[in-house]
């Protein structure tokens, strides 16, 4: 086989930006093509998220995700700060409500401080006052590594940063394997390269078959609805207040998130989405309303009825919505939210009904398919790439040259 010089990354969101930026790093001799559908880079969900920097305690310590949060929040607030990218490492609190939260809390710090963070700190209610003096609850978790950041600009930067080609308004509509590599037939014409890289998000399952594969997960779309802070009542919320998770369900829950450039944000819910790039409740893709005969879909609702009841009922109740803040911040009214911004989230499910928990990489000779790279994957995107890197370089038996 001949050495590995060229490739093709499906996928101009953040962490197909960040392994092509990776690649002109460690293997500088190499040419690398960025296909991108969309007009501009970090269109879905790169661009639509609330932008905070992960640090990584909620993770199964051990586990990919973990590791690759830890390390990546320290590597995207280094080039943040190197490339002039608007961030800030305020910190947040996790708030327990009630008295069996408070021991779930006291597990959260025990799994923070196994998966590296620092300096975390249990706080009493008058504690908690002192950081967020709106914030309800009986205790808190302080986990000041966290942070907030302007994600759509670390896309621009990492676009400007790529040594190579990144080519947008090209849809990849089939991929075919030749005796020395790939062929991507797009809506601008035909790419070759020798290795492929699949970081397509949304659309990842759907490129792994163009591919020949035949993933054991398919992503189903959940939508995230916010709602924000009224100009007036912004001074409720200093940063980042989170709620403790629930064990028996796998979405987090809502929470509140001080923006980079001005403004709070209050959510998000977790509803199915009738189009993966569904934006609006009105969105709907027959291609994707298909995937609601996948058996995964229904197992997992028949699992959760009562969350999916409920988080289905918020999206259409502003009342609703305003409760669940309540618990956070309880000075909050209804009148003090307006609605918010909007995102997709890429989740891969298995057909059993189960959520992938963990980042989800499937490689094969010559192509390499990100499968699974929820939250925190922005947070962690350039760790995620250094890792998807490493592996080809191992696989290929490349050298790193810088």
């Amino acid at each position: 086989m001949n050495k590995i010089r060229s490739f093709c990354v499906i996928g101009g969101g953040i962490i197909g930006l960040a392994t092509a930026y990776r690649i002109a790093e460690l293997l500088p001799d190499s040419e690398v093509t960025v296909l991108e559908k969309e007009s501009l880079v970090g269109t879905h969900q790169s661009g639509n998220n609330s932008g905070v920097l992960h640090a990584g305690i909620y993770y199964k310590p051990g586990s990919l995700k973990a590791r690759l949060a830890v390390r990546g929040i320290e590597q995207m607030t280094a080039f943040c700060a190197e490339n002039g990218i608007s961030h800030e490492i305020c910190g947040k609190i996790i708030v327990a409500t009630d008295p069996e939260e408070q021991s779930r809390l006291q597990a959260l710090l025990k799994r923070g401080q196994q998966n590296g963070l620092k300096n975390l700190k249990m706080l009493r209610f008058e504690e908690i006052r002192e950081i967020e003096p709106h914030a309800g609850g009986i205790a808190a978790l302080h986990v000041p590594q966290e942070g907030i950041v302007d994600y759509k600009h670390v896309c621009a930067v990492l676009q400007q940063r790529i040594r190579g080609r990144v080519v947008t308004d090209a849809r990849v509509y089939g991929l075919r394997q030749t005796g020395n590599g790939w062929i991507a037939l797009t809506s601008r014409g035909d790419f070759e390269a020798q290795f492929l890289i699949n970081c397509a998000g949304l659309q990842c399952d759907r490129v792994a078959k163009m591919a020949g594969e035949k993933p054991s997960c398919r992503i189903v779309p959940f939508r995230g609805e916010y709602y924000k802070l009224r100009s007036r009542r912004q001074h409720l919320v200093r940063n980042l207040i989170y709620p403790v998770p629930d064990p028996k369900f796998p979405f987090l829950g809502v929470h509140f998130t001080r923006l980079i450039h001005g403004g709070v944000e209050a959510g998000p819910n977790a509803v199915l989405a009738l189009s993966r790039e569904g934006y609006h409740k009105s969105d709907v893709n027959l291609a994707d309303v298909y995937a609601l005969a996948y058996p995964g879909l229904w197992r997992f609702v028949l699992r959760y009825p009562r969350m999916c009841f409920d988080e289905l009922r918020r999206s259409f109740s502003k009342r609703l919505f305003c409760a669940a803040l309540r618990k956070l911040v309880p000075d909050l009214q209804e009148s003090d939210l307006e609605p918010g911004g909007v995102g997709v989230r890429a989740q891969a499910l298995t057909p059993d009904g189960n959520l992938v928990q963990d980042f989800s990489i499937l490689q094969r000779p010559q192509c390499l398919h990100l499968l699974n790279a929820p939250s925190p994957g922005a947070t962690a995107s350039l760790a995620i790439a250094e890792e998807i890197v490493n592996r080809i370089v191992a696989s290929e038996d490349l050298s790193h040259t810088a």
